[in-house]
């Protein structure tokens, strides 16, 4: 009879679990697996453009990539973007969590909806409105400059990145502001004024029983924070049309796989790179936490 029950719990676990399996190996793995395979082929559309014969050539695109200029500046956009995330959009947004949580500020209800407000609005239309606002010679910050400057020039040009990072930490901040005050509102305020009763300064306080409690949040939004930098694409694709001096890994990868002759084998070279280098940065997180963050 305990066998019978046994058997059932295990069938009943394998209903349970097999739905989420199945769709889990068809939208995730196999996708996966069969990219790092055709990446090792000579694959380029197959009957549809041509090219029916299909080999393996191992590592040729790889090694095409390595040799290609434009890898470098794309790689060393994605790297811009990450640091930006990393060490702009987290610290940024734990404090104004921080000073929201503590209520440092009046109308907290409003700053919350105002700095998340961002996070609502479709990037295409972001990328537009401040395409519009700052990142062309006619734009509404050039008008305003040559009220005070009639010869002022355009530079913006010569640091291409620099309008993108901008908007970006403006755009994204505003969802770890929300995901730290979640989780500083979670922290017994009462532990913080028994530290501040025993002397501790407010930057104490937050050095030596927020950022450890918080350890664990940090992480995650630093994953958050790496995964979606180097998955960038409607943003920048749609603020900047595709200009060589903003691409980013995603641009390029796109650029191979749908524009001009399509190189598929190259264009998925590039994603098996892009997913190395997530894990590798994810990785790098993770022991950064081991040996710097506490236990929550």
């Amino acid at each position: 009879m305990k066998k019978d029950s046994s058997g059932e719990q295990t069938a009943s676990y394998w209903l349970l679990v097999l739905p989420a399996l199945i769709i889990y190996l068809a939208v995730l793995a196999f996708p996966t697996i069969f990219s790092v395979v055709l990446s090792l082929t000579n694959y380029r559309g197959g009957q549809v453009f041509g090219n029916p014969d299909i080999r393996f050539v191992g590592f040729a695109s790889y090694l095409r990539i390595f040799q290609d200029e434009e890898f470098y500046l794309v790689l060393k956009n994605n790297f811009l973007i990450v640091l930006m995330s990393v060490l702009g959009q987290l610290p940024l947004g734990f404090v104004l969590a921080y000073i929201l949580s503590r209520q440092m500020v009046k109308g907290v209800d409003f700053f919350q909806t105002v700095i998340y407000l961002p996070n609502v609005i479709t990037p295409v239309i972001i990328g537009i409105l401040f395409n519009a606002l700052y990142r062309s010679p006619d734009s509404l910050y050039m008008e305003i400059l040559k009220r005070f400057n009639p010869d002022v020039q355009y530079t913006f040009n010569s640091q291409p990145m620099i309008p993108v990072l901008v908007v970006m930490l403006w755009m994204y901040t505003g969802m770890y502001v929300i995901i730290f005050l979640a989780n500083l509102q979670r922290i017994d305020s009462s532990v913080i004024e028994a530290a501040k009763i025993d002397g501790a300064s407010e930057l104490q306080a937050l050095w030596y029983i927020l950022l450890p409690a918080l350890s664990g949040v940090i992480v995650t939004c630093a994953i958050l924070a790496i995964s979606g930098s180097l998955k960038s694409f409607d943003l920048i694709y749609v603020m900047t049309n595709n200009e060589r001096g903003t691409r980013v890994l995603s641009l390029y990868m796109y650029n191979r796989a749908f524009r001009g002759a399509p190189n598929y084998p190259l264009a998925n070279a590039v994603s098996t790179i892009m997913v190395i280098i997530s894990f590798i940065l994810i990785g790098l997180t993770q022991l950064a936490e081991k040996y710097f963050g506490g236990k929550e």
